[in-house]
């Protein structure tokens, strides 16, 4: 099963079957319509994920090129989207495309514990985060172990940890989730524990310590001296880097489903984007968090349940005076930074974070399809389903009923020396050509992956859900 799906699974299992032919035929009072009935031919499936996403190539693109800028090297990845405004461009990461070394950095996922925080980099070291709230600093080029520090180990979290216990609105239970990101000698740390900290970026010791009021499942950004993470209330905090005191809040709409990705705000100069579960785009005033201006990226679809989760799960991205942001209900948008007006929408639903590089923007929606959008019109170049062959079907225990899909979760994609690189569940890290979309190198990881790459000093590293750590040359 897709862990991004988990949370969705049962909220869409009584509409699926109430829509279900086979069930309306075997009860009869499910259908009390007298008039003529639509049948779909034998053997004809319609995915009901899939019939609402009408994108198609624009025939005005059709056979033109885009411009793409070359690879640049990366001396830093401090925040979880590489900079504040979560741009990543086009870097310069694994040309030979092999791996160099692994390393077990904790606790794995399991059904308390969730790995879920992109690695961050600076000064020869990878920070990362387990699912047990433990942060490890791993020697970039040899993957040894520098220090490491449990976060999560007081007896009221300890408590909560072993027996699940919710403590806390829109907590499932569990100290998971949180992320990292490093700057000016220390390393920021948010938990579902429920603790901000500040530690030692060279010895790991701690600085300070917020306790805030809610699980904090997203990932922080930090930028002009304070730090911004958002909880499972949808709230926004914003703290003082140096002492950790509270600068100020804003909360959005509550809204308890949420799909469990990292997702962390964006900023640029004094404007910081905020995306919460409620499929909320929020801009509001670093200084003070006077909101200027918000966007809803919802909509609901008569074929899935599952777009009643308006979660914007992956990291909202500033680029040229643009935000990009897209919603698991359907709904991708380009909007202005100063005004939030819309220049262009897509009805693409997703859970990553678009990555705009040179004249296009590049998208992987839910369903697994690779879009590539020009940025100016919003006219798409081409689409890829990169679960072509990958699709398969489990179960039937009784005549076949009981059978499920599985299809492929992807995270991504990393625009790494003129390969767009991409991380899926099935254990893989593949490679696709960013001007036509052919698949152009494949490497095992030997457990799923849900964390997009982060690239480093002419590599990329990549988390697996079995918390490995996993260097690629």
């Amino acid at each position: 099963m897709n862990r991004s799906l988990k949370i969705a699974l049962m909220c869409g299992l009584a509409a699926t079957v109430a829509s279900c032919g086979t069930v309306k035929r075997a009860i009869p009072f499910l259908d009390k319509g007298d008039g003529p009935k639509a049948v779909a031919s034998q053997g004809e499936r319609i995915s009901i994920l899939e019939f609402e996403q009408q994108l198609a190539p624009s025939p005005a693109l059709s056979g033109r090129d885009f411009f793409v800028p070359g690879p640049q090297s990366v001396s830093a990845w401090q925040q979880p989207g590489r900079n504040a405004e979560n741009e990543i461009g086009h870097v310069i990461a694994a040309p030979e495309f092999a791996i160099a070394w692994k390393r077990d950095i904790g606790a794995s996922s399991d059904r308390l514990a969730q790995v879920m925080a992109p690695p961050v980099a600076a000064d020869g070291r990878i920070y990362v985060l387990d699912g047990e709230a433990t942060v490890s600093a791993i020697d970039a080029g040899t993957g040894s172990v520098v220090w490491r520090k449990n976060l999560g180990t007081d007896e009221r979290d300890s408590g909560r940890r072993r027996f699940g216990i919710s403590l806390g609105g829109g907590s499932s239970g569990g100290g998971f989730g949180g992320g990292v990101a490093v700057t000016g000698g220390k390393v920021f740390v948010t938990s579902g524990y429920r603790h901000v900290t500040a530690l030692d970026a060279a010895s790991g010791e701690v600085a300070w310590q917020y306790e805030a009021d809610l699980p904090i499942h997203g990932a922080p950004t930090v930028s002009g001296g304070r730090l911004f993470a958002v909880d499972v209330d949808n709230q926004l905090i914003a703290l003082d880097i140096n002492t950790g005191a509270q600068s100020w809040s804003y909360r959005g709409i509550t809204e308890p489903a949420r799909i469990m990705r990292a997702s962390s705000p964006a900023v640029s100069g004094d404007t910081v984007i905020a995306p919460f579960s409620s499929g909320q785009v929020v801009a509001l005033r670093a200084i003070n968090g006077q909101p200027v201006w918000e966007e809803v990226l919802s909509r609901t679809s008569r074929t899935n349940a599952l777009s009643e989760l308006r979660d914007i799960a992956g990291r909202p991205v500033i680029s040229r005076g643009f935000v990009y942001a897209v919603s698991q209900s359907g709904v991708m948008q380009s909007l202005d930074l100063r005004t939030g007006a819309p220049k262009w929408e897509l009805p693409i639903g997703g859970v990553n974070a678009p990555l705009p590089v040179g004249d296009v923007v590049y998208v992987v929606s839910k369903t697994g399809e690779l879009t590539v959008i020009n940025r100016e019109s919003g006219q798409i170049y081409w689409t890829r389903d990169l679960n072509e062959g990958r699709v398969r079907e489990e179960g039937g225990w009784f005549f076949g009923m009981g059978k499920r899909t599985i299809r492929p979760t992807w995270s991504g994609p990393v625009l790494a020396s003129n390969r767009l690189v991409l991380v899926n569940s099935e254990g893989q890290l593949v490679a696709f050509d960013p001007k036509t979309g052919a698949q152009t190198a494949t490497i095992n990881l030997g457990a799923p992956a849900y964390i997009a790459p982060t690239a480093y000093n002419g590599a990329l590293y990549v988390l697996t859900d079995d918390a490995r750590l996993i260097s690629i040359r």
